[in-house]
């Protein structure tokens, strides 16, 4: 389900930014290219971050204090 919700979110904020983007720069906009990019985006994200940042979890180290 998780991806599934990333995957509509990724290609609503997608749309968006490349509409803008799009009118900025003169370019032609193309609904299903931008979709694609966006949803492939997200998914790569939501899978990498996790990985990434919990690499970066400091190890525990347990003394033995008596």
């Amino acid at each position: 389900m998780k991806f599934i919700t990333v995957a509509v979110w990724s290609a609503i904020f997608g749309e968006i930014v490349g509409y803008i983007v799009s009118q900025l720069s003169q370019g032609t906009y193309s609904f299903t290219t931008v979709a694609i990019v966006s949803i492939i985006v997200g998914e790569i994200a939501v899978v990498a971050i996790p990985a990434i940042s919990g690499s970066a979890v400091p190890k525990n180290v347990t003394t033995d204090e008596q």
